[in-house]
């Protein structure tokens, strides 16, 4: 059904970034002993290098739709609480926090990336099935974590240190315990699918109408990319409206914070609340100005697989590229100083430097308000 099609592309973007923040910088103890805790590295061998501190988080979402009340399951037009079997993740996200902990990169990884999905056994546990391509979605939901990390790692090189599932159960809480969150449009929005209806400008849409935003995918005929580019402002609405009110640093704003995040938020087995507590320190200097939102770059984002029908492929220069600068935790944005020739007051010429930014990834900060304000 469209509908539950419609559903799943709950994005882990927003919620799986505050959550995060949540977490690490609230540095409360009793957080680590809630959080439900998943094993995901077990078995898992011939792992990239890890060559620094910098962190690595792979952040999914879940088709999990239990904990949203009657009436929000009716505007929303889901159906009911029950999902399908079998795992679903339409979005996911790589968040990479340097090691001086200071600056974050989040990378979106579109769910249909070609990707090579490891030799793994099948879910009922009854055969061995051989590496082949597949969509990146597709590693999820035949192996769950596990596999969908050793697809990543694969494709990446990186070292994935933690893992953070969350269903969108929460996501309504989280937008509504900040008091809602501002977007703008530059166009109007009429989706039948998300049953989004929006003027073009600005709009402060609460727990409800922003889950319909982050998911709608089919008004501008640009599908999930346009749905990731949204996603990615919407995100950096987020880390605005919760560092300029305070929310994350406000006891009493944290504690309704907090109660519409735990409940929906798994993460691996191996992070302990010393682990946490140290992160929340660390980050506690990270500012919306040192966050940098970015897609994976693509070479083709409308390609055809022979099997697998529409897919989305990596540039196969840029994306390495990238990958690498994650892993060496170096600049995503390139500061290029050339000389620059002035006449002096003697009429003899002097060089001055000139400083030009160079931004081949395409990123953008989370500062960035295309609104204009910090509601």
């Amino acid at each position: 059904m469209k509908s539950t099609r419609a559903i799943r592309i709950i994005t882990s973007l927003s919620l799986g970034v505050v959550a995060l923040s949540a977490i690490t910088w609230l540095g409360l103890g009793q957080i680590s002993g809630q959080i439900s805790r998943i094993d995901v590295f077990a078995g898992l061998a011939d792992r990239p290098e890890k060559v620094n501190s910098a962190l690595n988080y792979l952040v999914v979402g879940s088709d999990n739709r239990e904990g949203l009340s009657k009436e929000q399951l009716k505007k929303l037009r889901v159906g009911g609480v029950k999902v399908a079997a079998g795992g679903r993740s339409d979005t996911m996200l790589l968040v990479h926090i340097s090691k001086s902990r200071d600056t974050a990169f989040i990378v979106s990884l579109p769910r249909d990336t070609l990707v090579t999905i490891p030799a793994h056994t099948s879910q009922d546990g009854k055969s061995q099935i051989p590496a082949r391509p597949g969509k990146l979605n597709a590693a999820f939901a035949f192996g769950g974590a596990p596999l969908l990390i050793q697809t990543i790692e694969g494709m990446t090189q990186l070292k994935i240190d933690h893992y953070v599932e969350i269903s969108f159960a929460g996501f309504v809480g989280v937008v509504d315990a900040l008091g809602g969150i501002q977007v703008c449009s530059k166009v109007a929005i009429d989706d039948p699918k998300s049953h989004l209806v929006m003027a073009a400008g600005t709009h402060t849409l609460d727990g409800v109408e922003a889950l319909k935003y982050v998911r709608t995918r089919d008004f501008d005929g640009r599908g999930d990319i346009g749905r990731m580019e949204r996603q990615q402002k919407f995100v950096s609405a987020v880390i605005r409206k919760a560092t300029s009110s305070g929310t994350l640093l406000n006891p009493i704003k944290l504690a309704n914070f907090y109660s519409a995040t735990i409940s929906t938020v798994k993460m691996d087995s191996s992070v302990n609340k010393n682990d946490l507590l140290t992160l929340a320190k660390q980050m506690r200097n990270l500012s919306s100005g040192n966050v940098r939102t970015l897609t994976v770059p693509l070479s083709d984002p409308n390609g055809r697989y022979p099997g697998l029908g529409s897919v989305v492929i990596w540039d196969s220069t840029l994306a390495p590229e990238l990958w690498n600068r994650i892993k060496n935790d170096t600049a995503l944005v390139d500061t290029v100083v050339t000389a620059k020739s002035s006449a002096s007051p003697s009429g003899s010429a002097s060089a001055s430097p000139s400083a030009t930014m160079v931004d081949k990834f395409k990123t953008h900060t989370a500062a960035e308000n295309p609104c204009g304000t910090n509601k």
